[in-house]
């Protein structure tokens, strides 16, 4: 009964929020493309220093991409964020700091309602070899595709506003590892390589311009399971971007996640950065 009225309340939302948008008359056709790089770095040497400290040297990357397809009847976007870097303290060795591939396509066809008909996948997996530097000695905990996430939802999607578009379907979830089994388990806590979830997907994204050099970006992903809908994983992503010049930027980045399978804990990251950002196209 929770799920039903969950849904019901996003359906009258979105079907609310229709009456007071309009149509972009400059609204673009056809494909349209979009990638956006940038390196961000910090260092800090010190030569006879008797205030104290180390040296440090601190890099990431990050890459992000569209390729969306609009006309009058279909809708099909099409984003890629990838995100690494590492951090050095002293004479300790490089640790990562960053380290996500994220894709995303989502298929919606105009039906002349407030909401269309999706359907949508996600792949989500770290780059490379992933740490718990708290313990003693370091611990692995996640590689490349260890775990891998496939998500399949189909619904329906409100995003007649360019500002704001969110979405609410059936998902199918596949958990894929292989030394960390501890992702996929069960719901009895037994290992294995493989779990299928299915349940109910919703997806609310904005980009917002703040001011005419700021933009802010954000990003939230809920999703239950049928056999325990009394809990809900969590995923929001934010971002907000300081626009220097054409090279240069300063971004404000936090990920709220909540995922019991991972930490009974709410986890939080936050990065400030200063950079350089370069529009391939």
């Amino acid at each position: 009964m929770n799920s039903l009225k969950f849904m019901l309340l996003v359906l009258i939302i979105a079907i609310s929020g229709s009456n007071y948008s309009q149509q972009d008359s400059t609204k673009k056709y056809g494909w349209l493309p979009g990638a956006v790089v940038g390196f961000n770095i910090s260092q800090i040497a010190l030569s006879n220093w008797t205030q104290g400290g180390d040296n440090s040297i601190s890099w990431s990357f990050l890459g992000t991409g569209s390729i969306d397809y609009i006309s009058d009847d279909w809708n099909f976007k099409n984003s890629l964020k990838i995100n690494y870097g590492k951090t050095k303290l002293g004479s300790a060795d490089f640790r990562t700091s960053e380290n996500e591939f994220f894709f995303q396509t989502v298929l919606s066809k105009y039906i002349g309602w407030a909401l269309d008909p999706f359907i949508s996948n996600t792949v989500k997996t770290a780059i490379s070899a992933g740490y718990d530097y708290k313990t003693t000695p370091i611990t692995k905990i996640a590689d490349f595709w260890d775990p891998g996430y496939l998500t399949q939802s189909l619904g329906f999607i409100y995003n007649k506003s360019e500002a704001i578009s969110t979405r609410l379907g059936i998902a199918f979830q596949e958990t894929f590892t292989n030394k960390f089994q501890n992702y996929s388990a069960d719901k009895n806590g037994n290992l294995k390589k493989f779990r299928f979830d299915t349940g109910i997907e919703s997806v609310t994204e904005g980009h917002f311009n703040i001011y005419t050099n700021m933009m802010l970006k954000s990003s939230l992903r809920l999703f239950s399971r049928f056999e325990s809908m009394d809990v809900w994983d969590v995923r929001w992503d934010n971002v907000i971007v300081s626009k220097i010049n054409d090279l240069f930027n300063v971004s404000l980045a936090w990920l709220v996640v909540y995922e019991k399978q991972q930490s009974p804990k709410t986890q939080l990251k936050e990065g400030l950065q200063l950079g350089v950002a370069y529009v391939l196209y």
